[in-house]
């Protein structure tokens, strides 16, 4: 009887501080991915035209779109880009604000300001920078690649794109790699130092394999808003010029609400998260391992 209390007990002291956030996550996530799901297997062409059951016509038709798997594609290089250049950045960025230079903590605050501006202003400012700031300072300095239209041209698009991210993003994650580099036992690298290690080699053996929690929490972070990034990509190019910058997050949108195609834009949805799941489950799996045998 007194076990049965217990458990009673137990079980009501974790709804008390567990049922409200429970409650919050399932209003917020759980019922709106169901609702997407079933979404997926019918045919809804207006948001008040009536549901018809489709079955899983919908997904057949969103494997069969070409431009689904070419912003896809798209997105794939754009995560590769700028997985490698915010976590170089920020790293190096947070190796200079720790290593006593005069006025660390202002420079903390500087480069940690532009990821406070939202997507869609820091878009529209850099978009005035690459059309109107960039070419007269090119013509200026007689410098041809500063001179070109950056949004009007298909691969540099791309790159104008690639930027803007890791200026918002760069100072963020450098935040985190600071945290990582104050948690690195200064005994260890004192220790090093005595035995004549130098300081790349300090860096390469000792401060790295340290930090690799932290970059396992920044790849993480860069992983996932890469592939869902939306904002910056709608205010900065708008998916051109023709198309050549389209994300999959913005083809999806498209598709579901420019084009009125709810069901197969909700199943490129629905195959979007399996494959972004999938690939930061492998991403958190390797990184842990090398966690643990560092």
């Amino acid at each position: 009887m007194l076990k049965e209390k217990s458990l009673i007990k137990r079980i009501g002291n974790q709804l008390f501080f567990t049922g409200p956030t429970m409650i919050v996550f399932m209003i917020a996530l759980l019922v709106p991915f169901a609702y997407g799901f079933y979404l997926t297997l019918m045919n809804m062409t207006s948001p008040v035209s009536p549901l018809e059951f489709s079955g899983i016509e919908n997904y057949i038709t969103a494997f069969k779109d070409s431009q689904f798997w070419d912003s896809l594609w798209l997105t794939v290089k754009y995560v590769g880009a700028t997985i490698v250049l915010v976590n170089v950045i920020g790293f190096v960025m947070a190796y200079l604000v720790t290593s006593g230079i005069k006025s660390q903590n202002f420079f903390r605050t500087a480069l940690f300001t532009p990821n406070l501006i939202g997507g869609l202003v820091l878009g529209y400012i850099w978009q005035f920078v690459f059309v109107q700031s960039l070419p007269a300072i090119g013509e200026k300095l007689g410098i041809e690649l500063l001179r070109l239209g950056w949004l009007g041209d298909e691969h540099l698009a791309f790159w104008a794109l690639v930027i803007v991210t890791i200026w918002q993003s760069a100072g963020y994650m450098m935040i985190i790699f600071i945290a990582g580099l104050i948690s690195v036992p200064k005994d260890v690298i004192e220790a090093s130092t005595i035995d004549g290690a130098n300081l790349w080699q300090r860096l390469i053996k000792m401060t790295l394999p340290l930090m690799i929690p932290s970059f396992v929490v920044t790849v993480f972070l860069t992983l996932k808003s890469a592939f869902m990034v939306y904002d910056i990509n709608f205010s900065l190019t708008e998916g051109g010029p023709f198309n050549s910058t389209m994300m999959v997050s913005m083809h999806v949108v498209q598709k579901a609400f420019l084009e009125t195609n709810y069901g197969v834009g909700q199943a490129e949805a629905i195959i979007l998260f399996v494959i972004v799941a999938a690939v930061t489950g492998v991403q958190v799996y390797f990184s842990k391992k090398m966690e643990v045998q560092s």
